[in-house]
C-alpha cells in the first residue's frame, strides 16, 4: 500500500468545527511542489517570470505532481489541475478533499483520482483535449496549485493581552498592511494565449485509503500555484530560452586548419 492517505470532503466538513487552534503562515513552505515528466524521466526546471513560476511540458508525455512534505507534522493537500480537483473533479476550492502527508513524506501524485485504487494518468495534450476543457472549464487550463492545511491542535493557553494602539498608530499599521499586499507591474501575471493542458489518460493503479484529518483553521496555512505550457509557448513569451534548432552534419566537420598551402584557383 501506497503512503498517501486520501481525505474524503465529508470527512473534512464533518471535522472541521470546534475549538481548533489556527496556525500562523510560516516563510518556509510547509509543501514543496515539482513536476516529474515520467517518460523521459526527468525533474522539470522551474523558470521564474514576472512573479509566476513556470514549466516547460511536452505534448503526449505523462506527468507526475511530487508533494514534499517539509514538516513535522500531518498536512492535508488539496490538488489543483487546471482549476479541477485531482482527488473529486469538482472546480477546486481549498474546502474540498485532498491528501494527507506524514511528517517529512515525499509522495508522488501520477493522475486524477478516480477510486480508492486507481487514477487516470496526467498527460500534457493539447488545451482542447484537457480534462477541464472537456468538462466544460477550460478558463484555468496552464495551471498547478495546491491549498496546504496544518493539523489541528488543543488550544493553548491565552497570551497576554497586548497594549492597544493609538489611532495614528493603528492608522500606519494598516497603511503599511495594504501597501505589502498591493500588487507591483513585476508581479502581474503574464498573459498568454494557452497551448497545453492536462488530460484525462489510462488508467493505472495507485491505491489509497480514507483517513481523519481536523484542519487547524479554514483558512489554508499555504496557497502555491505553479504555471505550464509547451516550450514553443514559453520561448515565444520569452520565459525560457528559445531552443536551437537540431544540427544535422551532411559531412564531416568543418575545420579551421585543414593544412597545406595555397593553390591556384581553378581556371576561368
Amino acid at each position: 500500500m501506497r503512503n498517501v492517505l486520501m481525505l474524503t470532503a465529508a470527512l473534512v466538513a464533518a471535522s472541521a468545527s470546534g475549538p481548533l487552534a489556527a496556525h500562523p503562515l510560516h516563510a518556509r513552505p510547509l509543501v514543496q511542489l515539482a513536476v516529474l515528466d515520467r517518460d523521459s524521466g526527468q525533474w522539470l526546471p522551474e523558470y521564474p517570470y514576472r512573479g509566476d513560476r513556470w514549466v516547460a511540458g511536452t505534448p503526449g508525455h505523462r506527468y507526475a505532481v511530487r508533494l514534499t512534505n517539509t514538516s513535522d507534522e500531518r498536512v492535508l493537500v488539496v490538488l489543483s489541475v487546471d482549476g479541477v480537483n485531482a482527488v473529486s473533479g469538482e472546480t477546486a476550492d481549498p474546502s474540498q478533499a485532498g491528501y494527507v502527508l506524514a511528517p517529512w513524506q515525499s509522495t508522488e501524485v501520477e493522475g486524477w483520482r478516480k477510486s480508492l485504487d486507481d487514477v487516470a494518468q496526467f498527460v500534457f495534450t493539447d488545451l482542447p483535449d484537457s480534462y477541464a476543457a472537456r468538462t466544460g472549464r477550460p478558463d484555468n487550463v496552464g495551471v498547478l496549485g495546491i491549498a496546504v492545511f496544518r493539523e489541528a491542535r488543543p488550544l493553548p493557553p491565552p497570551p497576554p493581552v497586548a497594549p492597544m494602539l493609538r489611532e495614528d498608530a493603528r492608522g500606519a499599521l494598516a497603511r503599511n498592511q495594504a501597501k505589502a499586499a498591493a500588487p507591483t507591474a513585476a508581479d502581474a501575471a503574464v498573459e498568454l494565449p494557452q497551448r497545453l493542458g492536462t488530460g484525462h489518460g489510462d488508467r493505472e493503479w495507485s491505491p489509497v485509503q480514507h483517513t481523519q484529518f481536523v484542519r487547524a483553521s479554514m483558512r489554508p496555512d499555504q496557497v502555491l500555484q505553479l504555471r505550464y505550457d509547451d516550450i514553443d509557448a514559453l520561448a515565444a513569451a520569452g520565459i525560457v530560452p528559445r531552443p536551437l534548432p537540431p544540427w544535422r552534419a551532411s559531412g564531416p566537420a568543418p575545420q579551421a586548419f585543414p593544412g597545406g598551402f595555397v593553390p591556384d584557383p581553378p581556371n576561368g
